[in-house]
């Protein structure tokens, strides 16, 4: 359902002209298996980083790897003001478990981070870590699972109707 969308739109006439107007490469906003794929690994691999502006980040990707770009940064939008706390505090917690290091009782204020950021700073980033690579990586494998199952489906209903 969703990759018959996406190639809809992807054809759509107001699209092309945009696309033309602004000058944009075609290939960033393809729609095919492999780039949709890669768009949803970059954009949640960043998106479970603690960091500002994480959306500069996918665009300083894209010369590096070929994907999607309004997909990646519809992925990176899902850490937002309302999940980031939670999805962070996740991260601390795995990373302290991992690392061994006793969980420090954490307070939601600007003052008690900047007094206990050296405290968390190695916890949090390898709990980002665990979690970007298998968040990311479970992302990647079920993007395209889904996609290689419609279209199997597809061509069963079609040689079907024939």
């Amino acid at each position: 359902m969703i990759r018959k969308t996406l190639k809809k739109t992807s054809k759509h006439e107001k699209l092309k002209s945009f696309i033309k107007k602004y000058k944009i490469p075609p290939e960033l906003l393809s729609t095919n298996r492999r780039m949709v794929g890669r768009a949803v690994l970059v954009g949640l691999f960043i998106a479970c980083i603690p960091m500002p502006m994480q959306m500069l980040l996918v665009l300083a990707m894209i010369p590096f790897f070929k994907f999607n770009v309004p997909i990646a940064l519809a992925m990176c939008w899902l850490s937002n003001p309302f999940t980031m706390p939670p999805m962070y505090y996740m991260e601390y917690l795995t990373g302290s478990f991992v690392l061994g290091t006793e969980i420090a009782p954490v307070e939601m204020t600007l003052e008690w981070f900047s007094e206990n950021f050296d405290d968390i700073f190695i916890p949090l980033y390898t709990g980002t870590l665990i979690f970007s690579v298998t968040i990311s990586l479970s992302a990647y494998w079920l993007v395209n699972h889904f996609w290689k199952d419609s279209v199997h489906r597809d061509k069963k209903l079609h040689r079907h109707h024939r």
